[in-house]
């Protein structure tokens, strides 16, 4: 944007009209009143209304104080209420007489989600013909004309008049209230089926011009504009322009041959940034320079890393890799017992690993070691005479911590029909809860190296603990790994609503195979919009799969075109709205984790199964932020 188009913007700021041109996208008003007479709550407060709509991840909404405002496609501004029997209203705003914004309507093909669109196509893209916009019949609705001007709803022609992914309609059909329409996107490069379809790791090789992962936040943790849009940031590397540069949604990209991949901010203040991806390497992706006050992408210099001599830090009682060269002083397994000497046979008489035997082992007291490179980790011989032996709670020296996974996921997207198999131990946290027989029926997260949370149906056929095991540090659900750790139940605890804890009977060993995940801030709203990702096995192969999609705020897919008020507070809405993908497959109790400040938490607990095979027919999961207070009391009140 340049210096005059810059100020021209401030100043409509600055003198914005108490009235609205379309749907009020761009008003930018002071009103804070409802039509019903409610004040406005804040947008950056989450009282009395717990949502998604932060004003910092999302600031090119402006979401300013308490003003009526439209972020999310409504036929009009609108806002939370203070009112805690009301949780949102619209506002009531006149319409402008000045002569609405124009758009270049798009005849033949849609660029991004369509909004441009004015074509005559009027069929859905499995063969219906779609129902009159103006018309209530066969499917009643809001999406009219008068409701949405500006959005070319003549006739019955698809449009995209709610924001939603691509273009749509109502359909004729009784039985199929809406769906998407096959347009031809005004790309001239189209991807082929390998491209949209194969999955690619998350880090870029040289300078990433052939990265296709799914990263869309830049290194300063500002979400990336949609290549498509104008807004904030007017530019040249549309899809249209760069069609070889892969300029999908919002997905970082290098379609300029910059040094790394980058892409401009939905923050009006900071133009452009680089990306938070590792190179394949292992080297971290460049520091983002300054934004200028030009209207170009600066191509600045890297800062050159500073070299100083470090004093080494002394030694820790930690363990490198599996421990095998660990000669710390612990001699104390996960479970409290005292290591037997390893030179000792009382109380367990033994000949495979004593000092004679391993004299390179370390085994001269009753340390815990790893004589034989058990993946693992340290363990000994104990002094209970009812356990020979047992594991050592050993740090790692660079111990991984919660929702860090020293193995990085692949962050497949749900445009991968199916899912993507996962790398081995990439959701260290993934649980499979079985049978007392060893038959896996559900999923669950490892929370704390003694605690499981899951969805409570899952132990409907029992709520005995002995009913149960948990499996941890497998990949594949024939579990025949060596890094496989098997727990029994000490205690089922179950929740308010849809949420269960399982008490294990003894701390499992954290490693690289086994991590706990992050739980959420107490009440926190993952916004709209926000790439989270569920695993499991399901009905799959046998092989664990992830898949990627969006959080759909509470508002939003609450709408009778979504979910139609069946989203609790204490639940959220995420999935792919094209419908059929993985999201249907998984198991209940498995976790939806999202990433945040370089780790995964856990947001979600799948929980209720929907048909989400059809469109608009996402996934219901417990939000785990409404019950931090719960799950911190019952860990404490059973510790």
């Amino acid at each position: 944007m340049d210096m005059h188009n810059t100020l021209l913007w401030f100043c409509f700021i600055l003198y914005a009209e108490e009235c609205i041109h379309c749907s009020g996208e761009n008003y930018r008003g002071k009103i804070s009143t409802t039509e019903g007479g409610h004040a406005c709550q804040r947008w950056d407060s989450q009282k009395p209304h717990n949502h998604g709509y932060i004003p910092s991840m999302i600031p090119d909404k402006y979401l300013e104080e308490n003003y009526c405002r439209n972020p999310d496609g409504e036929s009009r501004p609108w806002c939370f209420t203070t009112s805690p029997s009301k949780r949102w209203d619209f506002c009531s705003i006149p319409r402008c007489t000045s002569v609405p914004p124009s758009i270049v309507p798009e005849l033949t093909c849609a660029t991004g989600e369509g909004s441009s669109y004015r074509g005559t196509v009027a069929v859905t893209e499995s063969g219906k013909t779609c129902q009159t916009w103006a018309s209530q019949y066969p499917h009643e609705h809001s999406r009219t004309p008068e409701k949405f001007p500006c959005r070319g709803l003549e006739k019955n022609y698809c449009r995209n008049p709610d924001n939603e992914r691509r273009l749509w309609c109502y359909t004729t059909d009784p039985e199929t209230r809406w769906e998407y329409c096959a347009i031809p996107s005004c790309d001239t490069a189209p991807h082929t089926e390998e491209q949209v379809m194969a999955p690619t790791e998350d880090c870029y090789e040289g300078d990433g011009s052939s990265y296709r992962g799914g990263m869309s936040e830049t290194i300063s943790g500002k979400k990336c504009q949609n290549w498509a849009s104008m807004e904030p940031h007017s530019h040249y590397n549309t899809p249209q322009n760069v069609p070889k540069a892969d300029l999908q949604e919002n997905l970082c990209r290098n379609p300029d041959g910059d040094r790394a991949p980058w892409c401009y901010t939905t923050d009006p203040s900071v133009r452009w940034e680089y990306c938070k991806i590792e190179r394949c390497s292992g080297q971290v992706s460049p520091v983002a320079p300054m934004p200028t006050q030009s209207g170009h992408k600066p191509l600045a210099p890297l800062p050159t890393p500073s070299r100083s001599i470090t004093t080494p830090s002394p030694v820790k009682d930690c363990k490198v890799g599996n421990g095998a060269d660990y000669r710390g002083r612990t001699s104390m397994t996960v479970t409290g017992i005292t290591c037997q000497a390893w030179s000792s046979m009382i109380p367990h008489q033994h000949s495979s690993f004593t000092p004679d035997t391993h004299p390179d082992k370390g085994l001269e007291s009753n340390n815990c070691r790893n004589p034989d490179s058990d993946e693992n980790g340290p363990w000994c011989f104990t002094t209970d005479p009812n356990k020979k032996w047992d594991y050592c709670q050993i740090p790692d020296c660079d111990a991984p911590k919660c929702g860090q996974p020293v193995t990085k996921p692949k962050q497949c997207l749900a445009r991968i029909v199916g899912g993507c198999v996962s790398k081995h131990h990439s959701w260290p946290w993934q649980v499979s809860l079985r049978t007392s027989s060893d038959i896996h029926f559900c999923g669950g997260t490892l929370i704390d190296a003694q605690w499981v949370l899951t969805a409570a149906h899952c132990l409907e056929r029992s709520k005995s603990p002995s009913a149960y095991k948990v499996y941890l540090g497998v990949h594949s659900e024939g579990a025949d790994e060596v890094s496989k750790q098997v727990r029994d139940l000490e205690k089922i605890i179950m929740g308010p609503t849809h949420i269960a804890l399982l008490k294990l009977d003894r701390p499992v060993v954290i490693n690289d195979k086994v991590l706990p995940a992050c739980l959420p801030e107490k009440n926190y709203i993952v916004p709209g919009g926000t790439e989270c990702y569920v695993t499991g096995w399901g009905n799959t192969d046998g092989i664990l799969k992830e898949t990627g999609f969006p959080v759909i705020e509470n508002k939003i897919c609450n709408s009778r075109t979504y979910l139609n008020n069946q989203v609790k507070e204490n639940e959220m809405c995420a999935g792919d709205t094209d419908g059929g993908t993985y999201s249907c497959q998984i198991e209940s109790g498995g976790p939806l984790v999202c990433a945040s400040d370089n780790k995964f938490i856990l947001q979600g607990i799948t929980s209720l199964k929907l048909d989400c095979t059809n469109a608009r027919k996402p996934g219901i999961y417990t939000r785990v932020s409404k019950f931090v207070d719960w799950i911190d009391r019952e860990m404490k009140a059973n510790a």
